[in-house]
Formats: C-alpha cells, sequence, structure tokens
C-alpha cells in the first residue's frame, strides 16, 4: 500500500465518519479513495461528477455498491437499473456490467475476493 493511502487510512481507524465526506466530487472526473485493500477484498469510496462513468467490464469477483449520493445507472449483463442514495446493487462475478450518471454521484465499492 501506498505509503500517502497508508496514512489516510490510519487516520480514519477507530473513528466514527460519514462515508461520503471523505471523497469530494471534481468538476470532469471521477474521483477514487481506498479505504481498504487487503487480499481479500476492498472497500473504495467513488465520487463521479456529472457525465461520468465506467465502462463495460467485468471483474472475477463479486462486488456490492452501495449508493451514498445521487443517482445511477447500472447495467449489468445487459439490463439496466436505477439506484439512488441509501440503495445498495450486488453486482455477480464475471457478468459485464457499466456505470453511467444519472446526477453526479457517490459510492461504496465493496469487492470481495475470496
Amino acid at each position: 500500500m501506498k505509503e500517502k493511502a497508508k496514512t489516510e487510512m490510519q487516520s480514519i481507524i477507530g473513528k466514527a465518519f460519514h462515508l461520503k465526506d471523505l471523497v469530494d466530487y471534481q468538476e470532469g472526473s471521477v474521483v477514487s479513495r481506498t479505504i481498504i485493500d487487503k487480499k481479500t477484498g476492498t472497500i473504495t469510496l467513488f465520487a463521479f461528477d456529472e457525465g461520468q462513468g465506467l465502462s463495460e467490464h467485468t471483474a472475477p469477483f463479486d462486488a456490492a455498491v452501495y449508493v451514498l449520493d445521487g443517482e445511477v445507472e447500472i447495467v449489468i449483463s445487459g439490463k439496466a437499473l436505477r439506484a439512488t442514495s441509501g440503495q445498495l446493487v450486488i453486482m455477480p462475478a464475471n457478468e459485464p456490467h457499466a456505470l453511467n450518471t444519472i446526477t453526479p454521484f457517490k459510492m461504496l465499492l465493496v469487492m470481495i475476493r475470496s
């Protein structure tokens, strides 16, 4: 783990905080912040500005997207769904998926590798 990321992670251990406050929107960008990065899985925060997204791809592990703010269209194996703040979407391993902004949104991505 990079030293900056390790220091950032240590700064939140043992503290209560609001997830959506740990990552900010940036004009025309996707911003990410890794919270936990282990062999068994990762927890990463993302902030997607308007017009941003992730193109279709697959991952070899199940992943859960928890929407913290805003609204997103998630396409899994060609089927589109909308998710808003407070909703969780599970994306199954090896299924193509993509994310597109409906409004700027923040999400927590949890990927389990084992």
